[in-house]
């Protein structure tokens, strides 16, 4: 039997497509993903300082920036591009 990874342009799942997304096209948002990433932060702290900082909950979207779906792996390896 063949199983298939589902994935979204590159992505685990939509919900990680998306906030990586807005992430990196909105300029509020990447330099605060910048902010984060050159102090060696995770994706944990950068949904952290959206809630606490900007009482941000979710996306433009609507996806929670604190999603269950959300890969925090992957999400955390584009953080750590902005710092390179």
């Amino acid at each position: 039997m063949n199983t298939l990874t589902e994935t979204y342009n590159g992505y685990a799942n939509y919900e990680t497509w998306n906030v990586a997304l807005w992430l990196q096209n909105d300029a509020g948002l990447y330099s605060l993903a910048c902010e984060v990433a050159n102090r060696g932060g995770d994706y944990s702290e950068f949904a952290a300082m959206l809630r606490d900082e900007l009482e941000s909950t979710t996306t433009p979207d609507d996806i929670s920036w604190y999603s269950h779906r959300l890969d925090h792996d992957e999400l955390n390896e584009l953080l750590a591009s902005l710092n390179d």
